[in-house]
Parts: structure tokens; sequence; C-alpha cells
């Protein structure tokens, strides 16, 4: 008996031909605006079933689809809009309310109305919720066209912006991929996401970023059934696993840390043992949090490292992790990896620099409108990741991004292993340590906190916590908390925005 592809998104679902029909609607209407290979379609909307209309839409006519960070500010968001320059823009009814009447002139746009489920998970208000007179209703509009029945242009990916850790991000805009690349794609993810046909997928993170995306993109062809997060719960994130039997997904360490701190007797309410391939991206997940995880649903769970301009690198698989905890995996199929000192030197293994690689599987880019800073980034014909490691019996170890290293009285600290053992301290529901300016040592640590509802930790016992599991210079001097920190649901804080306040007055940056 044939199965009818499925897409399930806060109890609703939808057949995935109807998303690829409307899509083929959107993609003929596409080519009456003037949409054509190489435009730019943006797109302003939470995980929904019209991210993927869009989205298949632009890729129907060859144009790129650039999703837009819901969550930035309002000037953030109107700066890629500047600068992506698209020919449309599609947004949820309460996202675009805010920016109307700053998106620049020439955008043709249209407006998802809000979905009930999710105006209430974000508390939008149901006027908000609707578009406003004279807006065109996407959904409205492409079912006036009949499917685009041209051939598919040549494929082009997703159009991500950096997240911008230093000044405006950028675009990295991929060349259109070859046959090869194509095909090399396609086996890629299923050797590191373990997507092939009858899958049964869960994406709880957002759309905006790259690994959802990328992830969603292929699962949308591949699954069965794939289901759809608009807002994370780790609560939720259980019922739907047992309820849509899920044996594949796509996470972050934060979602392993909230779904752990849940209560044993909610924990166990829920039969996860359909659960086969959990990949996490995004961040590094603490030792502990993994090991926990596991002995929780068995050794399902894979890691990849990489990044928006080199793609997949690295995979850890289950077995892999449990014999050499911390790594994050051997080099993909074909990719190449090398570690460079500050002054531009060729690292011998085993010592810790600059990580530089390049995977064949991932088109050759440029950053849009900013194609002199492209160069930057390579060398000897790989492509810089930002962060900082070494390579240890094949396998890769993050020591940090480059550009979070803390030099402490010329000692080099990595604000991320400090951060792994700060995130297991009771009462601790999420932190960032990074540099604040010293006058004595030139750098010192400090960390923003947020604590877990009814927690009172205080900062003595916090640093209590840390000496007794970390050298005394890794024990941030400062500790402040918040109400919440400035993070994206890819797991991905804002760190530049908690870090930039104290060196405002110091006349430097380091």
């Amino acid at each position: 008996m044939s199965i009818t592809p499925m897409i399930y998104l806060d109890g609703r679902g939808i057949t995935r031909d109807e998303v690829l029909r409307v899509a083929q609607q959107a993609a003929a209407g596409f080519e009456q605006l003037g949409v054509s290979e190489g435009d730019t379609v943006a797109l302003l909307l939470r995980n929904d079933f019209a991210f993927f209309e869009v989205q298949q839409a632009a890729a129907a006519v060859g144009a790129y689809g650039v999703p837009l960070n819901w969550h930035g500010r309002t000037e953030e968001v109107i700066y890629v809009l500047e600068d992506a320059k698209p020919k449309v823009l599609v947004a949820h009814a309460d996202l675009l309310a805010p920016i109307r009447a700053l998106v620049p002139a020439g955008i043709r746009v249209f407006v998802v109305p809000t979905p009930a489920e999710i105006q209430e998970r974000y508390g939008v208000s149901a006027e908000l919720a609707q578009p406003a007179k004279g807006d065109t209703v996407w959904r409205e509009w492409a079912e006036r066209f009949e499917p685009l029945q041209a051939p598919p242009r040549r494929a082009r990916a997703t159009m991500i912006y950096t997240s911008g850790t230093t000044g405006h991000p950028k675009g990295v805009k991929r060349q259109p991929a070859t046959p090869e690349e194509s095909k090399a794609y396609v086996e890629l993810f299923a050797s590191v996401y373990g997507l092939g046909p009858g899958v049964r997928a869960l994406v709880s993170g957002p759309l905006y970023h790259a690994s959802p995306n990328a992830y969603g993109r292929q699962a949308l062809m591949a699954a069965d059934v794939l289901v759809l997060q608009s807002k994370f719960d780790p609560e939720e994130t259980l019922a739907l696993i047992e309820k849509h039997r899920i044996d594949n997904a796509v996470m972050v360490p934060t979602m392993f840390v909230r779904m752990l701190k849940l209560p044993p007797e909610v924990r166990n309410r829920y039969d996860v043992r359909s659960l086969r391939w959990v990949t996490h991206t995004g961040a590094p997940c603490p030792r502990e949090v993994k090991k926990e995880l596991m002995d929780w649903w068995g050794p399902v769970v894979y890691e990849t490292y990489g990044g928006t301009e080199v793609g997949t690198a690295t995979l850890a698989t289950p077995q892999d992790w449990l014999e050499h905890p911390g790594c994050v995996g051997m080099p993909t199929p074909g990719t190449r990896m090398a570690f460079y000192d500050e002054e531009g030197n060729r690292l011998p293994e085993g010592e810790i620099g600059e990580i530089f690689a390049r995977v064949p599987a991932y088109a050759d880019f440029t950053y849009l409108n900013h194609e002199e800073k492209r160069k930057n980034v390579e060398r000897d014909g790989l492509i810089s990741l930002g962060d900082v490691g070494y390579i240890k019996e094949g396998r890769l170890y993050l020591c940090d991004r480059r550009s979070d290293m803390v030099i402490f009285g010329g000692t080099n600290i990595y604000p991320a292993e400090i951060e792994m053992v700060l995130t297991q301290c009771p009462g601790v529901k999420d932190c960032a340590v990074f540099g604040i300016p010293d006058d004595d040592f030139g750098e010192s640590l400090a960390a923003a906190v947020e604590r877990m509802p009814g927690s009172q930790v205080t900062p003595e016992e916090i640093r209590a916590y840390l000496l007794e599991r970390l050298a005394k210079f890794k024990v941030p001097k400062r500790i402040d908390f918040h109400d919440s920190l400035p993070r994206e649901d890819s797991g991905k804080i804002f760190k530049r925005r908690l870090r930039d306040p104290f060196w405002q007055n110091a006349g430097r940056r380091i």
C-alpha cells in the first residue's frame, strides 16, 4: 500500500503533494513578476507550511531563497533586505507589522496569516495575525496560477546570512551546483543525517537557521512524515516523538539540556524507542549532557560540525563519540582540513590552531556584495570555520570560536570549555562566558547567567561549583544574572549584545 507523505505542524497536517503543488503555482507567478535565475526571494516566516512553499517556488525559477532571522531587531532585518535586494518578500502578518513601513521600495510583499497555534505560542494578537487591508495573501495569490511546467533550473542553495558576531551579517551566496555536486550533497545528507526514503523526521529549530533549513529541505523530499515545531517545547517534543514514531531528528544541545531537566516522571511518560538517528548541530554539547541523553535514548545521537561557508565538515557517530568523548568526529567523505597559527603557518597534527576546511559536496561561494571579504577566509584553497581546535587520531576536537577566545595575562582561555561546565551547575538554565576589559590582565572573564525558574543560586555558589571542576583562572571574575539571554532557537547566543557594553568606553576591542 502506498503511503501519502505528510507534513505536520502544531496539530495541523498537509500532504507533501499539496505543498509542492502550491510551490509550482507560485513559481509560475514568480515568473510573471520577473523573478528569474540568480534573483533573491526573502522569507520572514516562522516554521510553517508556507516556508517550504516559498522556498521550493524560488528554487523552481532558479532564485535564491533568503530566510530572515525573525528574532533579529528591526534594523537587522531591514539591513538584510537592503543587502539582498529581493524581488519578493513573503512574511507572516505579525512579523511584517513592525517593518512594514521600512521595507525597501520595489519589493513585492506577500502576507501569510499567522496561524492560531503560532498566535498562542508567541502571544500574537488576533489583529496583528491577519493581513492588513490591501495586502496580497500568499496562498490566494499563488493559487491563481497553473503550476509551472518549465524544466527546473540549476540547483541553488538557500542563501544563509552569517550570524554577524562582528559587524553586519554577510549573505553566503553559492554558485549553482553542478550535477556532480548535487549528487554528492544528497549522498552527504544520507550519510550524515541518516535521511533516506521512508524516514519519520522532526525539525525543532527555526528554518531560517542553516542546519534545520538544509535538513528540512532534504526531509521534505525524502520523509514519509515530517513534523515541524513552531516553537521548541521539551515535553511537547517527547510527545511528538511518541505520537508520530519519529526515528530521525535534528536538534541543538540546548534542547537536550531542557529535556534532561524535565522531572523524571515527565520524561518517563513518553515512549522514545522509535528514535534511530538524532543529529545535533549548532554548538558544542557538554560531555555529561550527551552521555546522559544516550543513557536515556540509547546510542542514537550523532554530531556534526561545520559552518555556513564550509558545510558539514565532520561527523561523530554515537560509537565514535563514546570511544572518544569530546570529539566532534572525523572529516566527512572527501573533506580536506588543516590548522594554522596566527602567523598563517600550517600546524602539525595535535597542535591547536584555526580550523580551515573544504567539503566537495558544496559549491563554491562568495559573500553577496562583499566579494572582497571572500579572500580573507581562504587559505591554500581551504575556508576558515572561525574556530580553534586540533586533530587527534584523525578526530577533530574544538576549543572555541576564534573571536571568543579570551587572553588573560597572556594565557589563552576558551569560554566554551567553561560554559560546558557552568551549564551543569544546579539552578543554571543558560549561560554565556566572555572577556571584558581588565587593567591588570588585559581581559578577565565574565559570565551572564539565566537561572532556572525558582532558583536562587548565588555567584558564590556558582564559583564554588566551578572551582571544583576548573582551574582557578578559568572561573569568571564577574557573574551577572539575566531574566533571559539573547539566544536564538538555533542555540546560538548573541554574545556581542552581552559583551559590547563592557567594551564601549574601553578604547580597545581586546
